[in-house]
């Protein structure tokens, strides 16, 4: 208890201390304070898949051509007024939106408003491997980019004129306009890359980004505080706070503890046990959502014994999903039987999940050539994410159920940006992870965590990559009607639930806790966070 009450006042002095090195000036001003998760691993959501990331960058500071209406999964116009698409679905045109501005920074002041290079510049940057910008951030890929498999389905994004781009397509692919909503579409300045680049640091545009969104980029902190102003130009109009601070608190206890004190007014991913604390608190209002999402273990299939199927199988059947769920979740959400939530379309209810029976685990071990067992790694979470409340707990009740058909597990974890590093090059053995839909498309789940193409881009932490499971998501990509689609995505979640790459543990509730004092805040339908429209009361 000690231990813990130091750990929380230590958190909270350190936000004390990074917010007073704010100035006097800006804290006069309405000052919104949102206490993050973790740390972005970048500011150029070109580079990362993490709901972290974006929330952080590509939410905040930029746009896209199209966005998802807040709350809703319905596509709206951003910085695209408005678009056509053929007949032959091969096509897609975008009429851009007059008088968008840019950020500045004290290296970049722009000369002109967004135009079709700016659209041109942001995506070409990504397809083009011999692109003068490709390369200019050692060490970063576009990670959502190749997960999407985006070079096989563009055939190449052309220039109309000024105001109006066209993107190309190599087949129909029917979840593309959704696609574009996500944030590796992010717009970039073209104008600013090439200023930097004359003047020799191309890759500060990677650093101190430029953007289009509702708030500019001030200064970062590592692992304490990121700051942003709004930013007065911006095209929807300016935002009501006129300061934003994202105060980086790893530990949901002592984000509780900012909130209740004062020191932030929205906090992120709150444990599940202070749930009803919440509720009872009057200067809290408690917003909550069902999940988009799904948290799982991933099984390595490339490294033994993962790339046995009867393995894979036994060790699903000896988790306790169920102790799990009241465990770690506190029963904030339902178990899981497949990669999707089954308030998603095309979810297939009739797949029966595997039995939690430790007898029949442990005969399949044997029949897998393991009857004396074991030993193996998992990593586990070492952040809160949106579909795993407390990754350290969840990996003790399963390193106790492993070892009940005589698995010894060794418990294996990384700082965040780390945790996702190691995983994109597939060091890792069994893993603890997760995803949070981006766009409300299924295929935003299955071809983006379980494509082949995901398995170089990273977002395929199983590194499987199955013929049948393929073919069946690229041809649900091409056909138009949902229906016909969810024929195809009920077939491959047959093949998922065979197959095991994974095991699939939850689809948890979100929760958004909320000073009383903020006004007009939504929860997303992803996992994103907006503040564009939020307001403080005097």
């Amino acid at each position: 208890m000690k231990s813990k009450n130091w750990m929380l006042k230590a958190g909270l002095l350190a936000t004390i201390g990074a917010l007073a090195a704010y100035s006097s000036v800006a804290m006069a001003a309405k000052t919104l304070v949102y206490c993050s998760e973790g740390s972005p691993e970048g500011f150029n959501s070109q580079f990362f898949t993490t709901s972290t990331t974006a929330d952080a960058a590509g939410v905040p500071m930029f746009n896209r051509l199209v966005e998802m209406e807040i709350g809703t999964t319905k596509i709206v116009p951003a910085l695209a007024e408005s678009w056509e698409v053929s007949a032959d679905g091969l096509s897609y045109t975008f009429k851009l939106r007059k008088g968008v501005k840019f950020h500045s920074n004290a290296k970049f002041k722009p000369s002109r408003n967004l135009n079709a290079d700016d659209i041109v510049f942001s995506y070409n940057r990504m397809a083009d491997l011999n692109h003068p910008f490709h390369k200019v951030s050692p060490g970063q890929t576009y990670a959502y980019y190749e997960d999407m498999g985006m070079g096989k389905i563009v055939d190449k994004l052309e220039k109309v004129d000024d105001m109006t781009v066209r993107f190309k397509l190599k087949h129909p692919e029917a979840p593309f306009l959704a696609n574009l909503t996500m944030d590796f579409m992010s717009v970039h300045s073209a104008e600013y890359a090439d200023k930097m680049m004359a003047a020799g640091t191309a890759e500060t545009i990677d650093k101190e980004v430029i953007g289009t969104g509702a708030f500019q980029f001030v200064s970062y902190q590592k692992d304490a505080i990121i700051r942003y102003k709004a930013f007065d130009q911006y095209w929807e109009g300016r935002p009501k706070i006129d300061n934003l601070i994202y105060a980086i608190t790893p530990d949901a206890s002592v984000r509780y503890a900012k909130l209740k004190a004062g020191e932030c007014h929205i906090m992120a991913l709150p444990k599940p046990a202070d749930i009803e604390l919440m509720k009872k608190d009057p200067n809290i209002k408690l917003l909550t959502q069902e999940g988009l999402n799904i948290g799982y273990i991933s099984f390595n299939v490339e490294k033994k014994p993962f790339d046995s199927k009867l393995v894979r199988q036994a060790l699903n059947m000896a988790v306790d999903k169920a102790s799990i769920l009241k465990s770690v979740y506190a029963g904030a959400g339902q178990l899981a039987k497949n990669p999707i939530p089954p308030t998603m379309w095309s979810y297939n209810d009739k797949i029966k999940d595997y039995a939690y029976d430790s007898a029949k685990a442990k005969a399949l071990l044997s029949k897998a050539g393991y009857p004396n067992g074991m030993e193996i790694e998992l990593w586990y979470l070492p952040v809160s994410r949106p579909y795993n409340p407390d990754g350290k707990r969840m990996a003790e009740l399963i390193q106790a159920d492993w070892a009940k058909i005589g698995v010894k597990t060794k418990l294996v974890t990384y700082e965040w940006t780390e945790y996702k590093k190691r995983s994109k090059t597939g060091e890792q053995p069994a893993m603890m992870f997760g995803w949070s839909g981006d766009n409300g498309d299924p295929d935003n789940f299955f071809a983006t965590i379980l494509g082949c193409d995901a398995v170089k881009g990273g977002g395929n932490t199983a590194r499987w990559c199955n013929k049948d499971f393929e073919d069946l998501i690229q041809k649900a990509k091409a056909t138009p009607k949902q229906a016909e689609r969810s024929k195809f995505y009920e077939k491959a979640q047959e093949i998922t639930h065979e197959e095991a790459p994974w095991i699939t543990l939850a689809h948890s509730v979100r929760f958004a806790p909320v000073r009383k004092e903020v006004i007009g805040f939504k929860m997303d339908s992803t996992a994103h966070s907006y503040f564009k429209k939020v307001d403080l009361a005097k």
